[in-house]
């Protein structure tokens, strides 16, 4: 696709070369001089503003110029003096005027036109992670009904082994532990396969996001011996908003792959002002590899060097999916105070109020 500056040079050569062939062929007098402004309304309907206004300034400067200075076609003798000099004037007056009535249309039609295909392109790309997003959940339905069996698998033998070291408190509280993450596995691939949409036990009620994040750090703390850190002390809002299954799910994600890569530290930062509410999720871990930074959101990544972490993708694209579907904003990128990954997301509140 040829660029807009390469474009711009183009229609610069055309009008330039038209006009020197009409200042040897009549200038203004010559009925073909319509044609100069035809490079200028292609710009309008196509290009930038400035561009267009630009080429329509040296189209106007031109067309002044041929109305003076030309060399004159050839006439009968008896009709050389016929034709009046403000005839000349008038031409060039209606051109310019055709002009800017034609590069003023153009112009807004081109506009509409762009903004037209960026709602389609937009529309598209939210067809495609929508297509996506049912895509996974097939397979997430599909999977849960393979890992029901081993998982059942799990159970009998925790049990049975329970039975063997029923003297042992160490080994029985380690038992106790895997038999009750068997069991929420069941339960999470219960929801799975047979209701989807079912909401957690804690999104029973309009919650604001620092409870939504408390209980949500708390699941972690459960299974987790990483050091989580909430910081809400720059949270002036109180609000409530409305329960939202997609919320939950996404800052799960990106509070679970902070949990996942970091060393010893989860930071979860929650600011907010009249406008705004922010949440930031920075671990201290190694951070996201070089080679996929500038892909991060889209599905199934892999990074290109076989020492690094992968398997990034899914989790992130799940995740900004979700919260984007929410009016949220997701930034993922590399912290700059510390070693770790940074996961910024923002809302405007009146967006948020609304979900």
């Amino acid at each position: 696709q040829i660029s807009e500056r390469s474009s711009f040079v183009f229609l610069l050569i055309d009008i330039l070369q038209l006009a020197i062939l009409l200042y040897l062929t009549g200038g203004i007098s010559n009925p073909f001089i319509i044609f100069l402004i035809i490079p200028s309304v292609f710009s309008s309907s196509n290009l930038g503003f400035k561009i267009s206004l630009f080429l329509v300034l040296i189209t106007t400067l031109l067309i002044i110029i041929l109305t003076f200075f030309y060399q004159p076609l050839p006439y009968p003798i008896n009709l050389s003096n016929i034709i009046n000099p403000f005839v000349y004037y008038s031409i060039s007056i209606s051109l310019i005027i055709a002009l800017v009535f034609l590069n003023y249309f153009a112009l807004s039609f081109g506009n509409e036109s762009r903004i037209r295909k960026e709602a389609l392109n937009r529309m598209e790309e939210v067809m495609a992670k929508e297509h996506e997003i049912l895509s996974l959940g097939g397979q997430a339905a599909a999977a849960a009904h393979s890992l029901g069996t081993p998982l059942s698998t799990i159970k009998i033998i925790s049990q049975e082994l329970m039975k063997q070291f029923k003297d042992n408190k160490d080994v029985q509280k380690d038992i106790e532990l895997l038999s009750s993450q068997v069991e929420r596995c069941n339960q999470i691939l219960k929801k799975l396969s047979l209701n989807p949409i079912e909401e957690d036990e804690f999104i029973d009620r309009d919650i604001s996001l620092r409870e939504y994040l408390n209980e949500i750090i708390l699941s972690f703390k459960e299974i987790s011996s990483k050091n989580f850190v909430f910081n809400y002390e720059q949270d002036s809002n109180s609000f409530e908003i409305t329960k939202s299954i997609e919320i939950v799910y996404g800052l799960r994600n990106f509070i679970g792959n902070a949990n996942k890569y970091s060393k010893e530290n989860v930071i979860i930062n929650l600011r907010s002002d009249s406008e705004f509410t922010e949440i930031s999720i920075e671990d201290d871990g190694p951070g996201y590899p070089r080679d996929i930074v500038p892909k991060i959101g889209e599905p199934y990544l892999k990074t290109s060097k076989n020492n690094e972490l992968s398997g990034l993708g899914l989790g992130i694209f799940i995740g900004k999916t979700l919260l984007e579907k929410n009016f949220a904003s997701v930034n993922c990128g590399n912290s700059k105070t510390r070693s770790g990954a940074e996961v910024i997301i923002k809302w405007k509140n009146r967006e948020l109020m609304n979900i």
